[in-house]
């Protein structure tokens, strides 16, 4: 569920903040709320362009440095330019309330019969961030949180062809509301949908010329959001052309159950804290007081901290969270694996107290398709959650669970199986579950890019991730431990997204091949 990184891309940004232009084509109207003041509704139109940059300019920062030449031969050499907008629109929050929220909107431009025409739309979930001004329409800039991933995007979409409809969700960015509603899969989906039916609102306005087919992508939290905006869009009868959530943490309760057995995720003392405050927001019985759950230095004011305008280093060095020890040194159920005990330590998180009701509620309570160790009974199930949790922590999370429901088009699924952030298992137990109900195996694509001993048409993307793994530990340098642990901590933000990525294209271009 950890956002991208943009360290990697920032010399990239930089280069790209001198190019094109911003401005909003000399007009804009802010539209009177007796207009149009509903969800899906937009704020000001036309949305601000904030960036423009060539073909040839795309192209030419790519190759001016190691990063952006690596990204260039995944996603390969850019065919159009970008034209980046700036979309506010209203949505509603955890609790219905209503709310605004802002997007990116990346149309391609240019001579490239791939840039001109009926262009297919992307759909983009981004990642966690404890960025509160997260913002991807300001992906050219450096200096802001979205970097790494606009980039990416951008890349290998947007420069392909691809119009590209990009949320910031609601608690980020201008978004007034005060918290964000992190993996609540009602609010999501229908956020990720209001921008979308915003988006087309302005399309005729700022050249987006855009074909009937529509896909749906992110990337972690991203994946868990595409998945429930595939979710609501056919639920209300709109046209999905196929989605790829990657990395995605859909079977949640999965990964909490995990969490509370002995497997925390690289990240989890980010996550838990977001995840309690957005489902409080949504069921109000998640705690009776935060001292419930967390120990008393991080209780107090820890349901509003995030997302924050503070950066989430400074967040662990001054004391508002620990970086890495979720529980006590010597908790109970402790880890799994004597690899994991670093989220066992002192100062930690969650107490003790709140661990053994967690635990117990598994024992008493548990649910078929979470069981540690998996099975495969227990991944490919139709009833994974048949189960009556009583702590308010695990109920909200089979509620917010996706395995509740059942693609009508094409999905890609695609991850590591080595995922320290995100389990692996997340997709197998909801791809399991997808082909017990009886999703045709030729509608669903599970990408492993471990799994070397694959030939499909994602081999190169999993040669491509392998060579990577070895260029960053061996640019890691040191012991071999230490080698291996810079492999781990690259794992989920940096090496996966981009060859999943670029496999979601291609899966799209297959479906649209099709006649998809």
């Amino acid at each position: 569920m950890k956002k991208l990184p943009a360290i990697a891309l920032s010399g990239l940004a930089l280069a790209l903040a001198a190019c094109g232009g911003g401005g909003n084509d000399g007009f804009s109207i802010n539209v009177p709320a007796t207009v149009d003041s509903g969800r899906g509704s937009v704020v000001t139109i036309p949305p601000e362009r904030v960036q423009r940059i060539s073909t040839d300019e795309f192209t030419a920062l790519l190759q001016a440095n190691p990063q952006g030449k690596a990204l260039q031969n995944v996603a390969g050499a850019p065919k159009c330019g970008v034209d980046v907008r700036y979309l506010e629109y209203r949505t509603i929050g955890g609790q219905g309330e209503e709310t605004n929220a802002t997007a990116a909107i990346m149309v391609p431009s240019g001579t490239d019969a791939a840039c001109n025409g009926p262009r297919p739309v992307v759909l983009y979930a981004h990642g966690t961030t404890a960025a509160r001004d997260f913002n991807i329409a300001r992906w050219t800039d450096a200096t802001q949180p979205a970097a790494g991933e606009g980039v990416l995007v951008a890349a290998i979409f947007a420069a392909q062809g691809y119009i590209v409809v990009a949320p910031n969700y609601a608690g980020y960015d201008k978004s007034t509301l005060a918290y964000h509603p992190y993996l609540n899969g009602d609010q999501q989906g229908k956020d990720m949908v209001d921008a979308l039916t915003a988006a087309r609102k302005t399309f005729a306005l700022i050249n987006a010329d855009a074909a009937a087919s529509l896909f749906v992508t992110g990337y972690s939290q991203g994946g868990y959001v595409a998945m429930a905006a595939h979710r609501e869009l056919q639920a209300t009868g709109r046209t999905v052309t196929a989605s790829a959530p990657l990395s995605a943490p859909s079977a949640i309760s999965l990964l909490a159950d995990y969490s509370f057995s002995g497997w925390p995720a690289l990240g989890a003392t980010l996550f838990t804290p977001l995840l309690s405050t957005s489902w409080q927001k949504q069921f109000g019985n998640v705690y009776t007081a935060t001292s419930d759950i967390y120990e008393a230095p991080y209780a107090s004011g820890i349901d509003t901290l995030l997302p924050s305008l503070t950066p989430i280093n400074t967040l662990y060095a001054t004391g508002k969270l620990p970086p890495l020890a979720l529980y006590p040194p010597n908790a109970m159920p402790g880890p799994v694996d004597p690899s994991l005990a670093v989220f066992y330590a002192p100062n930690n998180l969650v107490r003790q107290s709140y661990l053994t009701q967690a635990a117990n509620d598994i024992l008493a309570n548990p649910c078929a398709g979470n069981a540690l160790p998996a099975t495969a009974a227990s991944l490919n199930t139709s009833s994974p959650l048949g189960c009556q949790p009583l702590l308010g922590f695990r109920k909200a999370a089979v509620a917010n669970d996706l395995r509740n429901w059942l693609p009508l088009r094409p999905m890609l699924m695609c991850g590591g199986a080595n995922d320290p952030t995100v389990n692996f298992l997340s997709t197998r137990a909801t791809a399991g579950y997808f082909r017990a109900r009886g999703m045709p195996a030729s509608a669903l694509a599970v990408v492993d890019l471990e799994d070397v001993n694959a030939s499909d048409a994602f081999s190169t993307a999993r040669a491509g991730f392998a060579q990577a793994k070895i260029s960053t530990a061996t640019n890691a340098g040191g012991t071999a431990a230490q080698q291996q642990q810079a492999v781990v901590q690259a794992y989920h933000g940096t090496l996966v997204p981009p060859f999943c990525m670029v496999s979601a294209r291609g899966f799209f271009a297959g479906v649209l091949a099709a006649g998809g």
